[in-house]
């Protein structure tokens, strides 16, 4: 333990400790634009400065490691002066269009300028005249407002291993984009949205479908349906004043309705329907059927996009089962079309999901147009919807509990922790047990796959078989599973596992790309446990015991895997190229 002094207070902490997070354990905030809590310290900023006593110089305070003895001051009228000045300076390569940007009133430089009283800029304007990317359509670059925080660029590439954004030219040139200057569209980027979480002011965001939205509910020749992911309903909460990881499901049930939409589906359900027929296609692999082992999930599209420019090779491991919500999209076209005599034409499919790939998911391939017209006609992030509540003037905090549409909405259990990191591996494993023993297991939760810690592996006995099971969140940890099934292979040995659940963001889709912003491992924490309270509170557990999904085999799909399944609900994969992003007939057939 180090003891110091920080504005005359005594304080221990363990060795290591910055500065900056002593002061925040003695109560004191320094202001910060640069640092964020996921995030290596950059000092790029410089606005955490801080005097330490017999030093001539002042001190980063978010990478300058507190030492024994230190007698530190973090406010003083000098030190005050000196922050205001650096955010005069960054202010005056900022354009002032805070009443048109997409982070007004949620904007960490826009708060910090509040917070100093900052009426007048003393500097002249030297602004970029970089043009917004929006090549790609999931993604927006938009480098006049870029800081060079470089929050961006570490999620980039040291958290998610894409190397979609770097640093370009130096000095008062430099900027935020793809390396050679390329545009979006030209880099890796796999849309997974970790850049626009991370990003303090609204230089990079996702691309808005929200009008698309609007004029739908607005055509009178649409018949307008909306799902909702998952993780939505445990951070939608956060914009209105809500605790993280509040359920919110029956508010966005009733939102839903009294925004227009004529059905409102739950794409819990979907992810229902994706384990019974990954659970199935699992254990016909695992019996030596059609396939190989380890079979790796894919209800991830960043994921998916990454496996396919980056590690082709493991093709022939990744389910073919869609997403949850392409396949509840393409039973709401076809069998709740049928049952209620709507042509599939005229139903418009919004889908609301806390990610941005799922954009581009829409329309990938021609497997996404299952039903014979586009499945999900637009997918909208939470933010995005956010600010659709907000344009209605509804309460969303005083809304009441409503149902959805039942038919494609009762879930389980299983379904709803889709989405946090583990909960695919957990349910697929309940119904994987179920399928094997012809029992489900005594005890639901399956602790081993759950948590944060970015590989998390496993050993679980079902039956006579001794399965290994791995789970991987954030793209820079999926490396290290698809590496040790390479060194497997090259060196003649067996799989190291035999199921992999990955996905491409930090905690799963809790922590998406397209979910309210300034998120932590604390924040998403509060998520998961609100939706593994939700899987608690569930009548069923298992996702093969929902009465709605047994309905839905008998009536339409026939057997799990069998040919109506695989022709609607089952998707193929291609090599692609590592620097492209593909768009619409780009890739569709």
């Amino acid at each position: 333990m180090i003891n110091a002094i920080i504005n005359g207070i005594q304080i221990q902490v363990e060795q290591g400790t910055t500065i900056l997070d002593a002061a925040k354990k003695a109560n004191i905030k320094i202001p910060t634009l640069c640092k964020h809590p996921d995030l290596d310290p950059t000092a790029a900023c410089g606005i955490c400065i801080v005097k330490i006593k017999g030093s001539d110089k002042m001190a980063r305070s978010c990478c300058t490691e507190i030492e024994e003895g230190m007698d530190i001051t973090t406010h003083d009228a000098e030190i005050t002066a000196i922050r205001r000045t650096v955010l005069e300076l960054i202010l005056s390569n900022h354009p002032n269009a805070c009443l048109t940007c997409i982070r007004n009133q949620n904007c960490e430089l826009q708060s910090i300028a509040a917070e100093f009283g900052i009426a007048e800029e003393p500097f002249e304007k030297i602004l970029s005249e970089e043009k917004i990317d929006e090549s790609i359509k999931t993604i927006v670059l938009e480098p006049e407002k870029c800081i060079k925080c470089g929050r961006c660029v570490q999620a980039c590439q040291d958290m998610q291993n894409v190397w979609a954004l770097s640093f370009v030219n130096r000095g008062i040139k430099t900027k935020i984009a793809p390396a050679a200057e390329f545009k979006l569209a030209e880099s890796p980027c796999v849309s997974c949205g970790q850049c626009s979480a991370y990003c303090p002011v609204g230089s990079i965001y996702e691309y808005d479908e929200t009008s698309t939205v609007w004029n739908a509910l607005n055509d009178p020749s649409k018949y307008c349906v909306a799902q909702i992911a998952p993780a939505v309903r445990v951070a939608i909460g956060e914009s209105f004043g809500m605790e993280s990881g509040e359920l919110a499901t029956g508010k966005l049930y009733s939102l839903l309705k009294r925004m227009g939409f004529k059905a409102v589906f739950d794409t819990n359900f979907g992810a229902d329907v994706t384990i019974v027929e990954e659970a199935t296609e699992f254990v016909k692999r695992l019996r030596g059927g059609e396939g190989i082992l380890p079979l790796i999930s894919s209800c991830c599209p960043g994921w998916v996009d990454f496996m396919e420019k980056f590690h082709s090779d493991m093709i022939p491991n990744f389910s073919t089962c869609k997403s949850p919500h392409e396949i509840l999209a393409t039973l709401a076209k076809t069998y709740y079309a049928q049952k209620t005599n709507i042509p599939a034409s005229d139903i418009f499919m919004a889908s609301i999901m806390p990610c941005i790939a799922k954009k581009f998911e829409v329309h990938r391939s021609k497997e996404m147009y299952a039903s014979g017209n586009q499945d999900v006609d637009v997918s909208i992030t939470t933010r995005e919807l956010v600010k659709m509540i907000k344009q209605t003037g509804i309460d969303f905090a005083a809304l009441t509990d409503s149902e959805p549409d039942h038919i494609l909405a009762d879930y389980s259990g299983g379904g709803t922790i889709f989405g946090v990191t583990g909960g695919v591996m957990e349910a697929g494993l309940r119904t994987i047990n179920y399928l094997i023993t012809g029992k489900n297991l005594e005890k639901f939760d399956l602790k081993d796959v759950r948590g944060l810690k970015g590989v998390k592996e496993a050993d679980i006995r079902i039956g006579e078989h001794d399965l290994k099971v791995a789970v991987a969140h954030g793209l820079g940890n999926v490396e290290y599973l698809m590496n040790k099934i390479r060194a497997a292979r090259e060196t003649g040995q067996n799989p190291p596992y035999h199921f992999i659940e990955a996905m491409a963001c930090p905690g799963g889709c809790i922590g998406g790309g397209g979910q309210p912003r300034n998120v932590n491992d604390a924040v998403r924490n509060l998520r998961i446990n609100g939706l593994y309270a939700d899987d608690k509170n569930c009548k069923h557990r298992n996702c093969h015991d929902n009465p709605q999904i047994k309905q839905l085999y008998k009536e339409f799909l026939g057997e799990p895997g069998g040919t109506k399944s695989q022709e609607l609900l089952h998707l193929y994969y291609r090599k692609r190229e590592e620097y492209k992003s593909y768009r619409e007939t780009d890739f569709l057939f």
